[in-house]
């Protein structure tokens, strides 16, 4: 029996039509699993999507690059989008339904109503990008309200984003669980994402400094040392031997609150953002 070519997800680009195909199929009794993404999928992205699939019976993926989360002077111009090849990678997924509506769907003329997100985006991100996580707080949670679903599904590569998603389904009492997945690295231990794409072969090869840096506080915690600054000042030292052009961060904290650990112990979390020319990159390691 030929196995055919590979089913396209059914592609929807109206509010009213992704929620009424969602409650059609809460309505039939089927669990829903949710990805948010901003398209230009890779490995990472598909992870979400296969752990959607082993948890709900349906799974929705949501393609939108959402332009209150971009500062001014920020890649919301640039950032790669290819709806086409995005289709054809998940129609070898088996995923349900994709939601690529336009800006104008998601918000209307007179807009002015945001989330303010909770206490653990302040630090970090929230220093670096202000207004960054209320566009990210407002978007997801019009997307859990058009979209329904059961649980939603994240990367701990954007391991504040994930913080951030938990307090805000807590805090609203919205009725969808919020599960993190581990991060998906490439062969050289560069961890996957969208904006990789920007970086030249030298680039990139500089880019690797990053996980080296997380390799080298989880080296150090593992041998014992639990001094957060010796650790830190270690890390900065890798990034700079490397060239980094610009560091936004390197920070020991805890994995719940991300409140600065001074004493690292088992709940400890590395994050480091910086500079690879032109293009900014973030990542993190639980030492743990």
């Amino acid at each position: 029996m030929s196995s055919g070519a590979p089913t396209r997800p059914r592609v929807l680009t109206t509010a009213a039509e992704i929620f009424h195909a969602v409650e059609a199929l809460r309505s039939a009794g089927q669990t829903v699993g949710l990805v948010p993404t901003m398209g230009a999928l890779h490995a990472g992205h598909l992870s979400l999507v296969e752990a959607a699939g082993r948890d709900c019976d349906r799974t929705v993926v949501t393609i939108f690059v959402n332009p209150t989360q971009f500062g001014p002077g920020e890649d919301l111009a640039r950032y790669p989008r290819d709806l086409e090849a995005d289709l054809e990678v998940l129609a070898q997924t088996g995923v349900d339904l994709v939601f690529a509506p336009a800006a104008e769907e998601i918000y209307r003329p007179g807009h002015s109503t945001f989330v303010l997100p909770p206490d653990v985006a302040q630090p970090l991100e929230g220093r670096c990008r202000p207004g960054h996580f209320q566009g990210v707080a407002t978007v997801v949670l019009k997307l859990l309200l058009l979209a329904p679903a059961h649980a939603a599904y994240f990367g701990e590569k954007d391991f504040q984003q994930l913080l951030v998603m938990r307090r805000m389904v807590a805090d609203l009492n919205v009725p969808t669980a919020v599960r993190g997945c581990p991060i998906v690295r490439d062969a050289d231990g560069l961890a996957m994402s969208s904006r990789n794409a920007y970086l030249t072969p030298a680039e990139r090869q500089r880019a690797l400094a990053i996980p080296r840096c997380l390799e080298l506080a989880a080296d150090r915690y593992r041998a014992g040392q639990r001094d957060s600054a010796a650790i830190a000042a270690g890390m900065r030292q890798v990034l700079a031997d490397a060239g980094l052009d610009r560091i936004d961060y390197v920070a020991l904290a805890d994995a719940e609150t991300l409140a600065e650990a001074t004493q690292l112990g088992p709940s400890s979390v590395a994050l480091v953002a910086a500079h690879v020319g032109a293009t900014r990159l973030i990542d993190n390691r639980r030492l743990g």
